[in-house]
């Protein structure tokens, strides 16, 4: 290997977390600073709680909700063509 290129390993480094859990791993930083960790995680906590980055989970209920109405829409068409092909051809005046 090179000398001189490779960032230092710490045995030591200090790993803190959002809800105030902390705990040391190995790494190339001193510290790390994490927005979630297995003791907050709901994966592993059983909890349900909503982790909203950037909007995401507010963005996906407004598509979903979108495509909702799209469906009850094309239910109504639907029915409107369904009702025409049952009421039979309409009567085209004659051409003279």
């Amino acid at each position: 290997m090179k000398q001189g290129i490779h960032p230092n390993y710490t045995h030591e480094a200090k790993v803190i977390c959002a809800c105030g859990n902390t705990f040391t791993t190995g790494s190339t930083l001193d510290t790390i600073h994490v927005e979630i960790c297995s003791n907050c995680h709901p994966f592993y906590t059983g909890k349900q709680k909503l982790i909203d980055t950037a909007g995401r989970v507010d963005r996906f209920k407004r598509i979903t909700g979108q495509r909702r109405t799209s469906v009850k829409k094309r239910e109504k068409r639907a029915a409107r063509t369904a009702a025409r092909k049952t009421a039979g051809p309409k009567a085209e005046p004659e051409n003279v």
